[in-house]
């Protein structure tokens, strides 16, 4: 099966698509861009919090000094940290960040995409630097292929703005519900990597 990969990190999904027999093609919808100030300093924070991996990244690059503790939303974006993060969300959501972060929380810093949800922050009464934007873009030609895998709202934005047809699978509800008219055949699980190839494979048989 031919299948598009539509976000900035398709290394990884490619190269797992790829292994169960897929044609994968890399269409890129979104690019980042860098916003914010130089230098974030988290010293006095009880918990900075990210959400993504851009955000893990461009938190790694500026951040001075050391917050009491660092906390992600999933593995992949743990991954991008300076150090391995103090907690871990297994569930890859503000709301499962929610969920299992230790209260009271204390002094927080959210650092993420400008436009996040503001969930984290109007529950925890953190506060917010934005790091980075998502610039959607369109492609004159979006390639022929029989799948698209959607891994995040803006990606699904931007799809769905296109004269295409293919159905997608989706990393999960809010991306869902971004991708207005689009047919989304499947939805993730889990709302990461694993998910999303495992929805891949619970419709694609491996080649």
């Amino acid at each position: 099966m031919r299948i598009a990969v539509t976000g900035t990190d398709n290394g990884q999904l490619a190269g797992r698509l790829a292994a169960l027999g897929h044609d994968v093609v890399p269409c890129p919808l979104i690019e980042i861009e860098a916003i914010g100030p130089d230098e974030i300093d988290v010293s006095g924070y009880d918990w900075v919090v990210v959400t993504s991996r851009n955000g893990a990244r461009e938190l790694a690059r500026r951040m001075q000094g050391e917050p009491a503790r660092l906390a992600a939303i999933g593995p992949g974006t743990a991954e991008e940290l300076p150090h391995p993060p103090d907690f871990v969300a297994t569930v890859s959501t503000q709301e499962g960040l929610l969920a299992a972060l230790p209260r009271p929380a204390g002094r927080v810093l959210f650092a993420g995409a400008e436009g996040a949800r503001r969930l984290l922050v109007d529950e925890l009464g953190a506060d917010f630097v934005p790091l980075y934007r998502t610039n959607e873009l369109r492609p004159p030609v979006f390639p022929d292929v029989d799948l698209v895998v959607l891994a995040s709202a803006s990606a699904a934005r931007a799809y769905a703005a296109l004269d295409a047809s293919a159905p997608a699978v989706s990393i999960g509800p809010q991306t869902t519900a971004a991708a207005a008219g689009v047919d989304v055949v499947a939805e993730a699980e889990s709302h990461d990597l694993d998910g999303l190839v495992e929805a891949v494979r619970r419709i694609v048989p491996a080649s």
